[in-house]
């Protein structure tokens, strides 16, 4: 589940709980900050690809951090 909208009411968290005890995954559609985003498309992608990554599906809509690497 990827909640969107704000703010969120205590019958959706309710909701929340009883979804995520059961096994869903709860994704918000929070961009990451971090990755220092210019654009929109930036802010999009990286909520695209965060939901693609949980699903097993690859892709390379934004950069990837690795470790060790220059």
């Amino acid at each position: 589940m990827v909640p969107r909208e704000m703010p969120l009411s205590t019958i959706v968290l309710e909701n929340m709980h009883k979804l995520s005890l059961a096994g869903a995954i709860i994704a918000p559609a929070s961009p990451g900050y971090y990755t220092k985003p210019r654009t929109i498309e930036d802010m999009v992608n990286f909520i695209v690809s965060r939901v693609l990554d949980l699903m097993g599906v690859e892709n390379n809509l934004i950069r990837r951090w690795r470790s060790g690497e220059q």
